[in-house]
């Protein structure tokens, strides 16, 4: 193959053979700094003082850099004027959806829907591509399990099981890559690994873990990214065991590359090869270098380490030719598989066809809709009985359009919002019923007491009031920990002086966390978990809250009663004493546990049923139970199988998500659902660190959460 044919390299879909061809002739022709190069991404770019660079080919991808023009421009100067022409890796944090805003990750995992959550990152990808991006810095797939933790937000909650199917979904969705004639988009899950579990729930902090916890808690949503095809991983910002994960050869190397058989490359987060020096690991940046390329990290984003001391570390003997080698072939095998040889340029008309498309806005609406969580309804307060004909809508979030864009919003904008109070307006007064708004309060700080008195009055004066609190858009997301889980205290102060005023109240909590609101589990009648709902936000939730739409999410994630809970998660260990009382001042069950979440509809679960009671070693067992909607309305069950291994070589959780089906009912209608449970699902990963199944007793649970549902027992032999 002659150079001069460097753009025809590769198409998408020539057999590998002819990737690594390519890759080893652009090799062959590479100087030691066009490799480095290769290695190094900017996460800024300034046209003055950057372009030099990549005319040159010291660059292999930029960050933040959006717009079909502005790309086109920045990759002509790589294709056309740098010696060998190879095309830029243009990367961003595309979370929830680009311009149109999805609800948050945390809110998406709600709808226990893979295929619905397919679709809207498919949808976040299509925008993104139309605007020059040809690489997605997502998912983020970490289970978290301290609510403390403001990412938390950002992932799908605290099941190894469920994040695996998430993760999986949203990979897929990013790299569907339906479209032939411009530069096709990659995944890049992170953070590798176990960011979740940083200490005492502040960002960036030490993870201390044993291998077992992290092969059977904190890989398995990773594995299922890879084997869904993300052909990127990105590094976290934690240490794990003394060994921060940016130069931890045993997470990189051994693990990822070696057991997975790994062929893209590994992205260090924002210059977290150059924190190797923070966490002490290293002395200064260049041995930070040499720790993060010979444990396997292939790209530098934005430290400038390796451009400034890779050379010199190759001269010096402390890292190798090979290794750097390894590192270029990997992402020239991902810019090849990308299609950016033979479609470099992105068409500049797309972005007006695709952002915000009707599609895309109905769409935003249907997941907003499915990740809403009815936690309690006493009294079928809800939904709005259409008797009601005077309402208040009373909070500081009803009317906040940036909170409903969440942390991480991409590139949506307040002004694409609807916002709560439009929303129920909107339908409300369709329906001829009166609505008044106060705001009553600040979010975090005492405000202006008039407003609450006012809050009160117009609340007294309406038949029902929708109360609308919890967090700003910045009090979740990145380094945004909280010690608190409570409702800030105005918006407390405000809840309690409605409901002090004998009016109905449903309350509605727009968050990014789980959040503990033991007295208003206790004293209010109806509280809606909505999150943080994206553009679509007041539409999506008016319809539930007037019953245009049946409630169906389920929780991913624990509600504790308290801060002092947490980490608390359902499918924790045994211990020698299950009876005592752990806590001297509090309850030690959850507020509202993993899986839960109401309907306007009832459902009865009936009929358990074990194909086997008995069997071998490598079978597999198939359970099933009969649901059946016993309400007046049509509505969706999320149906939850759990296992309980009841004695083992390692000791097993008390339950174990290990399967769920979301299923549609009419009003009346009865369905048997089918589990089949395999090798994959009976086994767990013992002291050896090997994934096995042994023999012995098992539970079984069909329900329609991790808290209650129909139990039956079987066994394994040998």
């Amino acid at each position: 193959m002659e150079l001069q044919d460097k753009h025809q390299l590769r198409n998408p879909f020539l057999s590998d053979a002819e990737t690594e061809a390519g890759i080893d002739m652009l090799l062959s022709e590479m100087t030691l700094q066009e490799k480095i190069g290769q290695l190094t991404q900017l996460g800024t770019f300034d046209e003055e003082s950057d372009m030099e660079l990549v005319e040159e080919g010291m660059v292999g991808s930029l960050l933040g850099v959006r717009g079909a023009d502005n790309v086109n421009a920045i990759q002509r100067a790589a294709v056309e004027q740098s010696r060998l022409g190879i095309p830029l890796l243009f990367a961003d944090d595309v979370i929830h959806g680009y311009r149109s805003t999805f609800p948050i990750p945390l809110a998406e995992a709600s709808s226990w829907n893979p295929e619905l959550l397919e679709e809207t990152a498919a949808i976040a990808a299509r925008e993104a591509s139309s605007d020059g991006i040809n690489w997605i810095l997502a998912p983020m797939v970490d289970i978290a399990r301290d609510a403390r933790w403001g990412r938390i937000a950002e992932g799908a909650g605290e099941d190894p099981y469920l994040g695996s199917v998430v993760a999986a979904a949203r990979v897929r969705g990013i790299q569907r890559n339906d479209w032939t004639d411009r530069p096709h988009i990659m995944a890049c899950p992170k953070h590798f690994a176990a960011y979740g579990l940083a200490e005492g729930g502040r960002d960036y902090n030490t993870v201390d873990i044993s291998e077992t916890r992290m092969r059977e808690t904190y890989f398995p949503p990773f594995q299922a990214a890879l084997d869904a095809g993300a052909g990127t991983m990105m590094a976290a910002f934690n240490e794990i065991n003394g060994v921060p994960a940016s130069a931890n050869r045993w997470l990189l190397k051994d693990v990822l590359q070696g057991e997975w058989g790994f062929q893209g490359f590994v992205v260090s987060d924002w210059e977290s090869v150059d924190e190797i020096v923070q966490h002490g690991f290293a002395a200064d940046r260049e041995q930070a270098g040499a720790e993060a390329m010979n444990a396997g990290m292939h790209m530098d984003m934005h430290s400038l380490i390796y451009h400034e001391h890779l050379a010199n570390l190759l001269e010096k003997g402390e890292v190798s030719l090979d290794a750097i080698d390894d590192a270029v072939r990997r992402i020239l095998r991902v810019k090849y598989r990308l299609g950016l040889f033979t479609h470099p340029y992105q068409d500049n008309t797309l972005a007006s066809t695709y952002m915000l498309n009707p599609a895309h806005l109905e769409t935003a609406r249907e997941m907003a809709r499915q990740s809403i969580v009815l936690l309690k309804n006493e009294g079928s307060l809800l939904p709005i009985a259409p008797s009601v004909r005077k309402l208040a809508v009373i909070g500081p979030l009803a009317e906040d359009v940036e909170a409903q864009l969440g942390c991480w919003r991409g590139q949506g904008r307040p002004e694409d919002v609807v916002s709560v109070l439009a929303g129920i307006r909107s339908l409300a007064e369709a329906q001829g019923a009166e609505v008044v708004y106060a705001a009553g309060s600040s979010i975090r700080e005492a405000g202006d007491t008039s407003e609450l008195a006012r809050a009160v009055r117009l609340a007294a004066e309406s038949e029902l009031a929708i109360v609308v609190l919890g967090e700003s858009a910045d009090m979740s997301g990145e380094n945004n920990s909280r010690v608190s889980l409570d409702i800030p205290e105005p918006q407390m102060e405000l809840l309690q002086a409605v409901h002090a005023t004998g009016v109905p109240v449903v309350l509605v909590l727009s968050n990014g966390r789980p959040l503990t609101i033991e007295w208003a589990a206790a004293k209010i009648p109806a509280i809606v978990n909505a999150w943080h709902l994206g553009v679509q936000a007041g539409p999506a939730l008016a319809d539930v809250l007037f019953g245009a739409a049946n409630p169906s999410g389920k929780l991913p994630v624990t509600f504790p009663r308290h801060a002092g809970q947490v980490p608390i998660y359902y499918n924790a260990k045994k211990t020698g004493r299950p009876h005592m009382k752990r806590y001297a001042d509090a309850d030690i069950t959850p507020l509202y546990t993993f899986g839960h979440g109401l309907s306007y509809t009832s459902f009865s679960y009936e009929e358990l049923q074990l194909e086997q009671t008995v069997a071998k070693l490598g079978e597999s067992v198939t359970v099933s139970a009969r649901i059946s909607n016993t309400g007046d309305r049509d509505g969706v069950e999320i149906v939850q199988l759990y296992i309980c291994d009841e004695a083992a070589s390692v000791t097993r959780p008390v339950k174990e998500l290990k399967g769920f089906s979301r299923i549609t009912l009419k009003a009346g209608e009865s369905r048997t659902v089918t589990f089949t449970l395999g090798t994959k699902k009976l086994g767990f990963i013992n002291s050896k660190h090997q994934f096995v199944v042994e023999p012995g007793k098992f539970k079984v649970w069909i329900g329609p959460s991790s808290a209650e549902g129909l139990e039956g027992s079987f066994e394994i032999i040998g």
